[in-house]
């Protein structure tokens, strides 16, 4: 399959503007946030072209002046998932699949996307598929003191037998209660914020207008559902590794500190 990697990225993040350009210090020095988004999604292996789609002349100039290959997209766009479609249009060739590596997910770890390509690979019949990932104990405790604090920090999902998404809340759901201790199988799955979609899927949301649902919990994968278009999650594995998206000022030192042990 012929794919390709889309980091949709906007200056003017409600909750965190100029989040794209915020520098993140590891081992290597500084970098800004869409370099290393970008660096996640250049170590997949077998895709065929890696692009930053963007509105904003600041985060192309940005992106190009560390090698990326930028395509420009309607300021009109309201989530990634329409930016991704609307980079359809500035594309040579059209690919097979379409993986939407959000610009605030550096600690994507390259077998994440893998295991999306495989899912498709696997199943002629899906049209999207996201990756779901078991909560270990500091991950959970993150979500919750995120929430008790009144920030929105991670997504949940929930599924069924068939890992076909139930739901996704910007919530802790399923409510587990207060008894959980190291060692226990946490319940909770984090929504890693990547998606790989086939083209005609990309094409159909761009034109369905935004559901209910989406535009309550400002999760934009629930437009899908709304209109009945199965989303199948997979489950992947840390190995080890602590993944966490930045979506507020407070996510910075905790990216940091994993950059940095790693």
């Amino acid at each position: 399959m012929k794919t390709v990697i889309v980091i949709p990225a906007r200056y003017a993040s409600t909750r965190y503007p100029g989040k794209p350009l915020v520098a993140l210090n590891g081992p290597d020095g500084p970098k800004t946030l869409i370099q290393r988004s970008w660096e996640a999604a250049m170590a997949v292996e077998g895709v065929c072209g890696v692009y930053v789609a963007t509105d904003d002349d600041r985060i192309k100039d940005a992106a190009e002046a560390f090698g990326a290959k930028v395509i420009m997209t309607p300021e009109s766009c309201a989530n990634g998932t329409e930016r991704c479609a609307a980079a359809l249009d500035g594309m040579d060739e059209e690919p097979d699949l379409v993986v939407n590596l959000q610009g605030d997910a550096p600690l994507t770890p390259a077998w994440f996307v893998s295991d999306l390509i495989t899912g498709f690979e696997n199943d002629g019949e899906v049209h999207v598929t996201t990756p779901v990932l078991r909560c270990d104990l500091q991950t959970y405790k993150n979500f919750v003191e995120d929430r008790k604090h009144g920030r929105v920090g991670g997504t949940t999902a929930v599924f069924d037998a068939h890992m076909n998404a139930m739901y996704f809340s910007k919530e802790v759901i399923p409510y587990v209660g207060d008894d959980l201790g190291e060692g226990d199988e946490i319940p909770v799955f984090h929504h890693v914020g990547v998606y790989a979609y086939r083209p005609s899927a990309l094409r159909e949301y761009a034109n369905w207008p935004t559901g209910p649902l989406e535009a309550l919990e400002g999760l934009e994968q629930l437009r899908f559902m709304e209109r009945g278009l199965p989303v199948r999650c997979v489950e992947v594995e840390g190995k080890g590794r602590v993944f966490w998206e930045l979506n507020n000022p407070e996510d910075v030192p905790r990216i940091e500190k994993v950059l940095n042990e790693g």
